[in-house]
């Protein structure tokens, strides 16, 4: 049996909540229903915070608590404070994500406090979600660069990773929020963590601004991560981060990580109809290279 890669998709969630338009609930319903067709074993449902401030978001507890519920797939909630968390755990929802980052500038415009204050708010969340046996994931973001600050250092970035995972978070994921990072940066930053933590608690989050996602996807396989979000279709991107394009496409990972010989459970079929469907309510060309590939390939058979 081969070795096999986690893809944990986010295009319900880091996709679609930095859409302009705002798509309906049973939009974002079927889309995800599609996503469960897939085969992908960790899906992000939404966010559960204000619908003033992330109109995209709305109601995504209420999503939550009506789409199917499968044991072999795991339904997530982003819950950046206790109100968002009380919201998950009415809904039973079994798995929520906290978020924080490696750099105080960010913070600061992310999430409106030090990088500290957001760790001492997770307290609470962490208390009451091992006290109801929900698992928690943990976001850092601004792996390599910040869009205010620059380079960040490697050892910031583990002792952050580190917290968390001290703090509870069975996974860590580092975000490489503006796309800038290469191989031998993330290297560096993959070094430092490992150090610190075992492999199997850390995840990677990359974007692609400068088409360097895979290659940099590639680099963190040889240093042992055998987990990645990544976003269908490519969506998603960072509203405080200017001119940073989308998450990786799942489409993309999953092409890499197969040719390589790990198993992702991925049925391709499926995540095409689900690419397909959401390139389609959001009227717009699905950017992803093994996406484009694969349709011209279907059209010469």
């Amino acid at each position: 049996m081969n070795e096999s890669i986690r893809i944990v998709e986010v295009g319900a969630r880091d996709g679609l909540q930095n859409e302009k338009s705002v798509i309906t609930f049973q939009q974002r319903y079927e889309f995800l229903t599609r996503l469960m067709a897939t085969g992908i074993k960790a899906i992000e449902v939404g966010s559960c915070v204000s619908a003033k401030w992330v109109p995209q978001m709305a109601n995504s507890d209420e999503l939550y608590a009506q789409l199917p519920k499968q044991d072999d797939i795991s339904l997530s909630l982003l819950t950046p404070n206790l109100k968002g968390f009380e919201a998950a755990l009415q809904v039973k929802c079994q798995e929520i994500a906290v978020f924080t980052a490696a750099s105080e500038s960010f913070t600061q415009k992310n999430i409106n406090c030090s990088i500290q204050e957001s760790l001492e708010r997770f307290q609470d969340i962490m208390q009451q979600a091992k006290q109801h046996n929900i698992r928690v994931r943990g976001y850092v973001s601004c792996m390599v660069d910040c869009p205010y600050e620059g380079a960040i250092s490697p050892q910031k970035v583990a002792e952050v990773a580190k917290t968390l995972y001290d703090m509870g978070c069975y996974e860590v994921s580092l975000g490489e929020t503006i796309g800038t990072a290469t191989p031998l940066r993330v290297r560096a930053v993959w070094k430092e963590c490992l150090e610190l933590l075992p492999k199997e608690a850390l995840a990677g989050h990359f974007h692609d601004t400068y088409g360097m996602a895979i290659t940099n996807i590639y680099e963190s396989i040889q240093q042992g991560i055998r987990s990645f979000d990544s976003s269908i279709s490519g969506l998603g991107g960072c509203p405080y981060a200017k001119g940073a394009s989308g998450n990786v496409a799942t489409e993309d990972v999953y092409y890499l990580v197969s040719q390589m010989g790990f198993d992702t459970g991925i049925q391709l079929e499926k995540l095409m109809a689900a690419a397909d469907y959401i390139a389609e309510v959001l009227h717009r060309p699905n950017p992803s290279k093994f996406a484009q590939a694969y349709k011209q390939k279907l059209c010469t058979v």
